[in-house]
């Protein structure tokens, strides 16, 4: 199978699997893939982190030095599959809609 012939989903996540294809990453082997979530501050932040670990997610809260936006970063190992990644998303959404937060995009490190 040449690089270019596996098809992606015409949208952000596709696009991002798809550039990640072309970069090497083997879609046979799990990776680990970093969940975002904004929350609009540290408290808010904090009360997520308690239910997200309640559903079985690695996560941190950290503060950008810039912006002094909070985010949660979720780990998870699984294999890059489109759907799955929609639904991991869709989750952290519902999870911390309560807290003013909403699920703002995914990556994987490449070496």
């Amino acid at each position: 199978m040449n690089l270019f012939s596996r098809k992606f989903p015409n949208d952000e996540d596709g696009q991002v699997l798809k550039m990640l294809y072309k970069q090497g990453v083997d879609f046979k082997e799990l990776q680990n893939v970093d969940f975002f979530v904004a929350v609009p501050d540290k408290n808010s932040g904090e009360s997520l982190l308690i239910t997200l670990k309640n559903n079985d997610f690695n996560c941190e809260l950290v503060q950008d030095d810039e912006t002094k936006e909070w985010t949660c970063y979720c780990f998870v190992r699984m294999l890059l599959n489109h759907q799955d990644i929609i639904d991991v998303q869709k989750q952290l959404d519902e999870l911390s809609k309560p807290y003013g937060g909403y699920s703002d995009g995914w990556g994987v490190m490449v070496d």
